[in-house]
């Protein structure tokens, strides 16, 4: 009887897949402003010129991004089983998070609840800024991409785009003045279903470093 020949507990595994999002950067456009759908040249995968709605935040702390989803399910049991007998999605909901560095009109924007653009927007960094806290919290929503950079062994761009295209302001830490750190507004955004793309969140992965991956 012949020994049978074990499985090999390194197949399929590829180190190159092993991937880090060695820069960030966060993008923020009013609601009023068109939506991401195709952030990517489907001929060669690279990353398309960002629209001019769509500001940066800046610096970020080296703490990144972070994405969280806060999945909530609800069981049916029932007194044969000692597991559910059923399991159902009751709620699903992405948010992101990160502490910009930067004082610049977005910043300060998505933290006070002020447009980014037209009327009411803070005007050009070198002039005077001035703004209200109002009576009645004004929390629009808004429309933020977050680019997440990467590079393939032989320096090729790869990248992880995330957008949400209907996203608003659910928490945001403390506004520190100290000389010991610089000056961070710590914001997280909660995204909701867009009517008209039918989803919270859109992501891609693209550019010619992933495509120089694909299996031969």
């Amino acid at each position: 009887m012949s020994t049978p020949t074990p499985p090999s507990l390194e197949a399929g595994l590829r180190n190159e897949l092993i991937r880090k999002q060695l820069v960030q950067a966060v993008y923020a456009a009013d609601y009023s402003a068109a939506a991401i759908t195709a952030p990517f040249d489907p001929a060669t995968g690279a990353l398309v010129e960002i629209p001019s709605a769509y500001v940066s935040v800046g610096y970020t702390t080296d703490d990144g991004l972070t994405f969280a989803s806060d999945l909530s399910m609800t069981d049916v049991t029932s007194s044969q089983a000692v597991e559910p007998t059923r399991s159902d999605v009751e709620s699903d909901i992405i948010t992101a998070q990160y502490a910009p560095q930067e004082t610049n009109a977005a910043t300060v924007s998505l933290y006070e609840g002020l447009p980014l653009a037209g009327d009411g927007a803070l005007p050009e960094i070198g002039t005077a800024w001035a703004w209200d806290r109002p009576s009645q919290p004004i929390n629009p929503y808004r429309r933020l991409l977050f680019i997440g950079l990467d590079y393939s062994d032989t320096g090729e761009a790869i990248y992880i785009v995330r957008h949400f295209p209907r996203a608003r302001l659910t928490g945001k830490d403390d506004e520190q003045w100290a000389r010991s750190a610089e000056t961070q507004r710590p914001v997280t955004f909660t995204g909701y279903r867009d009517s008209v793309l039918q989803t919270a969140s859109s992501t891609w992965i693209d550019g010619p470093g992933w495509r120089a991956l694909a299996t031969p």
